[in-house]
């Protein structure tokens, strides 16, 4: 095992990540920019070190900064979180020329599964069912065909990224070209590749992951799934386990799924495999995400697996000491919390947090890195943390839910915890009955959204 492991990230999974290094007797280096000094993350670590300004661009995702710090400190590995450099391709393999293990699958892996294309075509080499459309970049008269081929509604993606950047939902074939033209420049924007691909749109639809964990050596354990369909913006809101649309037969058949895409791509370290679930049961792959999610708790909460031990476990080179099905027992619900303000449009509130008192109590976890006087500064995501709890079955888990949220009191900013309530308390989510059109098609019928 590792001695020294530095977290090229910030903020909660900082926080996550360094408190599973010192239960295993590791040292945590962390990274900050000027925007995040002092903050929790950099207090907990061992040692931190200044990697630049507050804009990303030149702290967090300047690859040599994070080289330097993790050489100059001497460590022996780089954990990346999500989001910031978590699945760039050049990072990784910056870490395999500096002697350092990165924390995550190869450089090769995370580049072909990045290139949603690639990642469509070894799906289907390898017997994981795919949404139709292109396969491959396509230009807006190859589009035009493939939408009338496919049938309206579709969407078009981009080739290089995710996160709902450079995506359109195209009704008519009127709107085709228009879309085309905003997601290509956004795609180019976002990710410096305007490529962009056409997939038919599964409506509705609900979005279910598989949580992997493989070793590089054939050992592969699928820990379940995580309903993922509440969102906003592509963005997940509220994530549970196990599915309530999921039959026993279905659940098998995509982590099956997943476990044949493990073994043809060779796939090391924690993964999750996406996948959109259609009305009829049927279930189509979107993209692996080659990292720990930001909704991992859900999972460890049902299994009892601390994904990010096993991560170090398998990147210290050690093989899983289960394969096959994790065993699993109650029910888990994630709710993020972001400092955002629903009544409008979900718009970002960066500010001072003046009071924060997190829920207590059996079955709750809390995850997070704010306190009494952190900054919420504006140059990143706006999650604050996950109130993550279980329960024996779904409809305990839904009331502890309810109670640890109404527990939680954060002043200062503005965040999604009313309407997280709205949702949980609503007639759809209590039935189970939703999908990823939930809060466009909800409305002014939950009163945070409604507020003015």
């Amino acid at each position: 095992m590792f001695n020294r492991v530095l977290i090229a990230n910030r903020g909660e999974v900082a926080v996550r990540v360094i408190r599973t290094l010192h239960e295993l007797g590791i040292e945590a280096v962390a990274v900050y920019s000027t925007a995040d000094e002092g903050s929790l993350h950099t207090r907990l670590a061992d040692r931190a070190v200044c990697v630049g300004p507050p804009a990303a661009a030149d702290s967090y995702l300047k690859i040599p900064s994070i080289i330097a710090a993790a050489t100059t400190t001497r460590c022996e590995a780089i954990h990346p979180g999500w989001g910031f450099l978590a699945e760039n391709p050049a990072f990784a393999a910056a870490c395999d020329d500096n002697e350092l293990i990165f924390i995550g699958p190869s450089a090769e892996t995370m580049a072909r599964m990045g290139d949603k294309v690639e990642a469509k075509r070894e799906m289907i080499a390898a017997g994981v069912p795919v949404v139709p459309g292109t396969e491959e970049p396509t230009a807006i008269g190859d589009a035009r065909l493939a939408a009338e081929e496919t049938g309206y509604p579709v969407l078009l993606k981009a080739v290089a990224g995710g996160g709902g950047k450079g995506m359109r939902l195209v009704e008519t074939p009127d709107d085709l070209e228009s879309a085309y033209g905003m997601a290509a420049a956004e795609a180019e924007a976002a990710f410096g590749d305007s490529g962009i691909y056409l997939e038919k749109a599964v409506v509705p639809a609900r979005h279910v992951e598989i949580q992997v964990m493989a070793d590089g050596e054939g050992g592969v354990l699928t820990l379940g799934e995580r309903e993922c369909s509440i969102q906003r913006r592509h963005q997940k809101l509220i994530e549970e386990s196990p599915s309530p649309a999921l039959t026993p037969e279905t659940r098998e058949e995509m982590e099956g799924a997943a476990e044949r895409a493990c073994h043809a791509i060779d796939y090391r370290n924690a993964g999750t495999f996406e996948f959109l679930l259609g009305p009829e049961g049927s279930f189509f792959f979107i993209e692996l995400n080659a990292r720990l999610q930001v909704e991992h708790p859900v999972t460890e909460m049902n299994t009892g697996v601390d994904l990010v031990r096993e991560q170090l476990r398998v990147a210290a080179g050690e093989t899983l000491s289960h394969t096959g099905r994790a065993e699993r027992r109650g029910h888990a619900i994630e709710v993020r919390i972001n400092a955002e303000d629903p009544s409008r449009g979900f718009l970002p509130m960066p500010g001072t947090i003046e009071r924060f008192r997190p829920p207590l109590g059996p079955g709750v976890r809390v995850d997070t890195h704010i306190e009494d006087g952190a900054i919420v500064p504006p140059y990143y995501d706006s999650l604050l943390g996950k109130v993550i709890v279980w329960a024996e079955n779904r409809e305990y888990s839904i009331a502890r839910a309810l109670r640890a949220l109404a527990e939680t009191e954060v002043r200062g900013v503005p965040t999604t915890i009313p309407v997280a309530i709205d949702i949980l308390r609503s007639e759809q989510f209590a039935t189970g009955r939703y999908s990823t059109s939930f809060l466009a098609e909800a409305g002014s019928q939950l009163p945070a959204l409604a507020e003015s």
